[in-house]
């Protein structure tokens, strides 16, 4: 390696044991539904890396048709496109190049040689390991304008729409989000599914108890019931912002995953906190996907911005379990 990690120009950046590992692991700090981490990666030679589904991760009752799967998926890809920029080079992504033949494999990334890393670039990159879900409550303070332009700039960099969620509308979108909540809670699959990835401290995935957040004491935000005891009085308005891409389907969750991932980084670096509801969208049948777009498209996931306590890393599957090597250079 030479300088600050950049690659040698003759080098890809997979060339290495250490180079992969390193892209991976901030590939994997990515946000995932439940924290099921559905992602697995494939070196194919110096310059080539594959994303592809861990279908054996897909939450059946609540991501039937593999939606959360793909926006997660999609964040693991803008991470290991910004960890590939990092070793100066430009990281050429083509999705789902092999869908007849191979569905899961959701990308390959091919790196070649490019000019060294951006200082926005590098910001964002040093943001992956901070970025948090936080589902406590957040102070009553506004975001200012200027933090929230350079969130929606980050999203439309991702071809991508964020919209401020405000006033009545806000209150009737937390509206559909609570009978959503609701209507699954009453769901014994549902329960069973969230069930199983709830887990106490120490597991490599899933949703530790450290990270439920405690219940809203008034009922005021409709915040996911992961199992916690503790109840807290959340802001009374809520900041929410909603992701939009102008499809829905397959390409255009990968598309949401990395436009959401650009944007959760550009709000650590202005120390804004985050948390998602989903639940609306889990819900929408299958018949009613891609179909009617509104002005901005379709609705990809709602985020609650906000500044909140700081709150600890949930766990990851070490990078040995995700990664299917095809002999990778020693450092």
């Amino acid at each position: 390696m030479t300088g600050a990690g950049l690659a040698r120009p003759w080098d890809g950046p997979f060339a290495s044991h250490a180079g992969v590992r390193r892209i991976v692991a901030a590939a994997v700090a990515a946000p995932s539904v439940h924290n099921t981490q559905p992602w697995r990666f494939r070196r194919l030679d110096d310059t080539t890396m594959e994303l592809y589904a861990d279908l054996d991760r897909l939450l059946a009752v609540t991501d039937p048709l593999g939606r959360g799967l793909g926006i997660s998926c999609g964040a693991a890809l803008f991470n290991l496109r910004l960890a590939v920029r990092m070793t100066g080079h430009d990281p050429g992504v083509l999705p789902l190049p092999d869908p007849g033949g191979r569905p899961e494999l959701l990308a390959t990334v091919r790196a070649t040689p490019g000019g060294p890393p951006t200082p926005d670039e590098r910001l964002l990159h040093d943001m992956i390991p901070h970025r948090r879900t936080n589902r406590f409550p957040f102070e009553r303070r506004p975001l200012p304008r200027d933090v929230l332009l350079d969130l929606v700039n980050a999203a439309h960099d991702e071809d991508a729409t964020l919209l401020l969620v405000k006033g009545g509308t806000a209150r009737r979108v937390l509206d559909m989000v609570a009978l959503a909540d609701d209507t699954l809670t009453a769901d014994p699959a549902y329960r069973a599914e969230l069930a199983r990835w709830t887990r106490p401290e120490g597991g490599a995935d899933g949703v530790p108890a450290h990270a439920f957040g405690p219940r809203p004491r008034s009922g005021e935000l409709p915040m996911r019931g992961f199992g916690g005891g503790e109840v807290a009085d959340f802001e009374a308005e809520p900041q929410l912002v909603a992701l939009f891409t102008q499809g829905d389907g397959p390409h255009d969750w990968l598309r949401a995953g990395q436009a959401l991932q650009r944007v959760l980084l550009t709000a650590t670096a202005h120390g804004v906190a985050a948390s998602m509801f989903s639940q609306p969208l889990d819900l929408r049948p299958p018949q009613h996907r891609g179909d009617r777009p509104g002005p901005f498209g379709h609705v990809q996931m709602l985020i609650r911005l906000g500044y909140g306590p700081p709150v600890p890393r949930v766990p990851r599957r070490p990078v040995y379990e995700v990664l299917d090597r095809t002999g990778a250079r020693r450092a």
